[in-house]
């Protein structure tokens, strides 16, 4: 199928996906691509267009990544965002130079040009900054679009009227017309009709699971979360009793996890479903661990042992599927030639061991979590399923804020069910992109009845986010709020005081390990 594809090359930004997503919304596909891709390649997809993403590095640093000069060979447009466009407008004859006035966060825009990139938008509006360097002196062969402050060439066009550079950063939402700036690029600069549809990654995906499995099994590994959940359907849509799904009850679950596991995906879709429990090993490998990453890795090497006791069981199986998003992906860092910064790690990025003999299979590895809810709704997965809130793979471990106990569990699961029980009552649950409670390491004082309590805190964490990558705290009401602490305080033994997490992302992150 012949289909417009904007390519992304990607320098290592922490938004380079997120660029990519962006343009999907707008209806045109996109594609990342590391910096050595060659022009052979771009020409030979008939790429309608090309986006140069940001990047942490210096253009005058060593080893400093760059692309194939040829590029504006191609005949179609560019757009260099910050990195890109520094390092567009430094092969094009610009002069790049550290600023004088290192800018981050958002800053004022001042447009000059409202022809092409700015068709339609004020003369002021707010940008979204990240830069140390920036264009120092243009050649007559550019034309000077927008400037900030402290940045007199925060955007620019050269004559050919085949590249475009931006020094802040359109894809976040931080900048409130970057989707306005980024649809005049796809459809005024590089000439798209906009005909792709989440049905055609559907179906591309469908063919492209066939194709690499042929006739043998598939191994999913099944938690009863939206991404797992998503890609159990998708593969069997594309290869039906082919699909095996493995579901390890850690231990470190939530209320009623296990039971809601098995009759959804057993007994409602029929999907061949293997349960394996080895929560008493899970615990037993973590008793006494308080560091988060160790935590992480533990349960990781826990879990393949878990997967493989099960695993080495079922007949030709040659494949493991994961439901891993780019999120993963890019917080992992440093995976398949990916230039961004190590920020965290997940067991199911990566973490399968090749003595194992399994080939991964990973549906939606491109994907953002609000994409891959528009992929569940087009497969008819139930409401509840496609819109549940996101829960980490270590479970209710990075949840507890020291050692992993029973009895620990216990209390957070129960604080857990009510916070997600009184914001469904009120009606905010699909407001809200992820709600949870954390055990934090501390006790304090407290009255219960006549007597003094030293007992646990519950920090609630509720976020509102599109991608993940950025959010910003929910404005849950008082009495909404007052009603969840006033039942986990009077419900579950052993807590006497709630707070809320009123931090963004960034600077924090959603988990708080």
């Amino acid at each position: 199928m012949s289909r417009e594809v904007i390519a992304i090359i990607d320098f290592g930004s922490q938004y380079g996906q997120l660029i990519a997503r962006r343009v999907r919304e707008h209806k045109v596909y996109s594609q990342l691509y590391q910096p050595t891709v060659k022009i052979e390649k771009l020409a030979q997809l008939g790429v309608k267009g090309i986006i140069l993403s940001g990047g942490p590095a210096s253009v005058y640093a060593d080893n400093a990544p760059s692309c194939d000069p040829r590029i504006f060979e191609l005949g179609v447009p560019v757009l260099g965002i910050c990195y890109g466009m520094q390092i567009g407008s430094k092969i094009l004859g610009a002069d790049i130079k550290p600023a004088e006035s290192r800018e981050y966060g958002r800053t004022s825009l001042d447009i000059s040009d409202h022809s092409d990139l700015f068709k339609g938008l004020p003369d002021h509006t707010s940008v979204w900054m990240s830069h140390g360097d920036q264009v120092n002196e243009l050649t007559d062969d550019f034309a000077s679009l927008a400037a900030t402050p402290t940045c007199p060439f925060a955007a620019v066009r050269h004559k050919s009227g085949r590249f475009f550079g931006v020094q802040f950063h359109p894809e976040v939402t931080h900048t409130p017309r970057g989707a306005d700036i980024l649809k005049n690029f796809l459809y005024d600069v590089c000439g798209c009709a906009g005909d792709w549809q989440m049905s055609d990654f559907v179906e591309e995906t469908v063919t492209n699971v066939r194709q690499q499995v042929g006739d043998a099994t598939v191994i999913c590994g099944l938690s009863g979360g939206v991404d797992s959940a998503v890609t159990a359907a998708l593969l069997h849509k594309a290869i039906g009793d082919q699909l095996v799904c493995i579901f390890v009850d850690n231990g470190l679950l939530r209320k009623n996890e296990r039971a809601g596991v098995e009759s959804m995906f057993g007994g409602h879709f029929h999907i061949d479903l293997h349960t394996v429990d080895w929560g008493k090993q899970f615990l037993s490998k973590l008793a006494g661990v308080t560091d988060p990453q160790k935590k992480r890795k533990i349960i990781g090497a826990e879990f393949i042992e878990a997967f493989k006791s099960e695993a080495d069981q079922i007949k030709n199986a040659k494949f493991l599927a994961q439901g891993t998003l780019y999120p993963d992906v890019i917080e992992s860092g440093n995976k398949d030639g990916n230039l961004a910064a190590n920020i965290k790690l997940h067991h199911n990025v990566g973490g399968l061991p090749e003595e194992l003999g399994f080939e991964l299979v990973e549906p939606l590895r491109d994907l953002f979590k609000d994409e891959v809810r528009l992929v569940g709704e087009y497969l008819g997965l139930p409401e509840e399923m496609v819109w549940r809130h996101p829960f980490p793979g270590p479970g209710l471990a990075v949840r507890i804020l020291s050692d992993i106990t029973e009895p620990k569990l216990a209390i957070l699961r129960e604080a857990d069910d009510i916070l997600i029980e009184e914001i469904t009552a009120a009606g905010l649950y699909r407001q809200i992109s992820q709600a949870l409670a954390v055990l934090l390491p501390v006790g304090t004082v407290g009255v219960m009845g006549d007597e003094r309590s030293y007992e646990h805190v519950i920090a609630l964490r509720c976020v509102e986010t599109t991608d993940f990558m950025t959010a910003d705290f929910s404005h849950i009401p008082h009495e909404v709020l007052g009603r969840i602490a006033s039942r986990i305080i009077n419900e579950v033994r052993g807590v006497n005081r709630v707070v809320y997490d009123i931090s963004s992302k960034p600077p924090a992150t959603i988990e708080w390990e």
